[in-house]
């Protein structure tokens, strides 16, 4: 008869459904940069600790390293959205305290187009062929044309 394996832990984290990345990729999602933050250029990491309660649900969020402008009000509202799954600690109702670094970046400006650089004025000339009058022949139907563009 085999030995029944115990628990490593005694009591289990919450855990959240699709790991790190899929909390990685919630946050990224519903994180608003502040306007506060935006129009003073401000970037850098908040940092939370906040408790989940025995249904999964994040009930306080406690600001640990500020960083000012509404970048702090934005992280707690986004923490407070977070949903973990709860294994059961043998029947008892136990609170999670945690920890979370929200990182505020600037979004990245795009570049824009270069415009092609001309050096004066554009002139179009068109020139047409037709043929001589000493020739007794009826034109083609329709006389060759050239558009030269010049800059």
């Amino acid at each position: 008869m085999q030995k029944e394996k115990k628990d490593k832990h005694f009591i289990k984290k919450p855990i959240y459904p699709g790991g790190k990345k899929a909390l990685q990729l919630f946050i990224t999602q519903n994180l608003k940069y502040p306007p506060d933050a935006l129009k003073e250029k401000i970037e850098g990491t908040v940092v939370l600790k906040y408790t989940v309660n025995h249904q999964g649900k994040v009930i306080d969020t406690k600001i640990i390293s500020s960083l000012g402008h509404g970048c702090d009000e934005e992280a707690e509202r986004v923490v407070s959205l977070l949903k973990f799954q709860v294994p059961s600690n043998r029947g008892v109702k136990v609170l999670h305290h945690l920890n979370i670094h929200i990182h505020f970046r600037l979004p990245k400006q795009k570049a824009k187009p270069k415009q092609q650089e001309t050096t004066g004025p554009e002139y179009n000339y068109t020139y047409t062929t037709t043929p001589s009058k000493a020739s007794k022949e009826k034109p083609k139907s329709s006389p060759y044309t050239y558009t030269v563009t010049v800059k």
